[in-house]
């Protein structure tokens, strides 16, 4: 097993490496970018996905914004422990060793670059309110392409960048989102809200089913503990940027989805391309405020991708760094990013993006979401074990009994939560994400390999 994590215990040997960077995220602009990364495509397009489960799936928003603030607890804790980049691949490494870090490392990777390209998928539908595509496959999947690289190349400029356009775009997308999703609770119709189970499953088959795919909304609850090593004052400012970002995502999600349930009637709801833009011209009784809210929703996905490639860009940087993932991740621009991090993530987003406008857009954009359900679960349920590990571990003489208590409840409760979830994702899914997850297997035996190879011969 590796030495628990410190601030430095991740910096590179002399003379390999560039010098540690410096922290240039604030508490506001973590908070922002845990908002921005979770208030994303999630609001604007899951309503339609999940309408068909019926009103159960207002439940399963209010169930999941009690584990997300779970999970934003306990990676607080977490970070307090191990405040540098990469977080979720720190945790099960320093826990269990680097083969536990390498399967966060790649699974957490993977969700990212996959939610990407599900994200740059969910800008079609609004950028087709203000210009019709008219259901041209090749125009969409263009405009799913320019939405997932110019983000990507924002993220060349630096990680002072990335910070600056997450708290305008975060300010841009959060007030209108709010405005929307409290005024619309008075235009509101309880007719549209169609059945509660709509699926004829069990009502907790359906909680379930609907939770595993409205997760999406809610991945990024733990971007500033993935980000720790750009937050200045990380041990403090990590669990209160995950916290604050975590509950002002969930006030807004769980209006807004309200809103949109009540003023969207269920049948229309089901086949929406735009259902925030159909909820705002119910309001409005014409067309200019879903052209307006989508405005706001293109610049809201947008400024979630611009986060998502930062983050899929310092997962593999952190794991690179001990040799546990290839070479080339480790190397860092002059604007403290991840250059061929990024790169990876756009090329791989790009191909799952022309996979969806060949298979069908229809089918595949749920596909995507679930697959990230699986792979983002499985970074979860590792740093909430490895939160138990530690908390097993301690002596009396460093654990209060009241703390530990608290503490066992919130790593109990997230991977409680994270297995519940990935129970929820289906068979299809899991076996896929499964799929996902072991073709990394063989990418660890080569680096293992090759560092034992490396260390024989020195």
């Amino acid at each position: 097993m590796t030495a628990p994590s410190t601030a430095d215990a991740t910096e590179p040997e002399p003379g390999t490496e560039p010098a540690p960077r410096r922290r240039t995220f604030g508490l506001a602009a973590a908070t922002a970018l845990v908002m921005g990364n979770i208030i994303g495509g999630g609001i604007f397009a899951l309503p339609a996905t999940v309408a068909p489960y019926g009103g159960v799936s207002l439940l399963a928003f209010v169930v999941l914004s009690v584990g997300a603030v779970l999970l934003a607890l306990l990676f607080g804790k977490l970070a307090r422990r191990s405040p540098v980049t990469g977080g979720l691949y720190v945790y099960p490494r320093d826990a269990f060793g680097p083969f536990a870090g390498f399967l966060s490392a790649w699974s957490y990777w993977t969700m990212c670059w996959v939610s990407i390209a599900a994200l740059a998928v969910a800008v079609v539908g609004y950028v087709d309110v203000l210009i019709p595509l008219h259901g041209d496959h090749t125009l969409e999947a263009v405009v799913a392409l320019v939405a997932l690289w110019l983000p990507a190349a924002a993220n060349f400029a630096g990680t002072r960048w990335v910070g600056t356009v997450q708290v305008v775009s975060t300010v841009l997308k959060f007030v209108p989102l709010l405005l929307v999703a409290t005024i619309g609770l008075f235009f509101i119709d309880t007719d549209n809200y169609g059945p509660f189970n709509a699926t004829g499953d069990s009502v907790p088959g359906a909680l379930a089913a609907a939770a595993a795919l409205l997760l999406y909304s809610f991945l990024g609850v733990e971007s500033a503990a993935v980000s720790a090593g750009e937050v200045r004052d990380p041990e403090r400012n990590v669990g209160r940027a995950s916290v604050l970002g975590t509950l002002a995502s969930a006030l807004v999600y769980i209006l807004g989805i309200v809103a949109v349930f009540g003023l969207v009637p269920h049948d229309k709801l089901v086949d929406s391309g735009a259902p925030f833009a159909d909820a705002v011209n119910t309001i409005t009784g014409g067309t200019w405020g879903g052209t307006a809210i989508a405005l706001v929703a293109v610049a809201s996905i947008t400024g979630c991708l611009n986060g998502w490639i930062l983050m899929a860009a310092q997962m593999p940087y952190a794991a690179a760094r001990d040799g546990l993932f290839p070479a080339p991740f480790a190397k860092v621009g002059k604007g403290g990013v991840p250059g061929f991090g990024v790169w990876a993530v756009a090329v791989l987003g790009t191909l799952l993006i022309a996979l969806n406008y060949t298979a069908g857009p229809d089918t595949t954009f749920r596909v995507l979401v679930l697959i990230t359900t699986f792979t983002g679960c499985v970074p979860y349920l590792l740093s909430a074990a490895a939160q138990l590990y530690w908390l097993a571990q301690g002596s009396r003489e460093r654990i209060r009994p009241a703390g530990l208590t608290r503490d066992l409840i919130v790593a109990a409760l997230s991977f409680a939560f994270s297995f519940w979830l990935i129970a929820g994702a289906g068979y299809a899914a899991v076996y896929q994400g499964v799929l996902f997850l072991f073709a990394g297997i063989p990418v660890y035996v080569w680096l293992r390999g090759r560092q034992r190879t490396a260390g024989s011969e020195v």
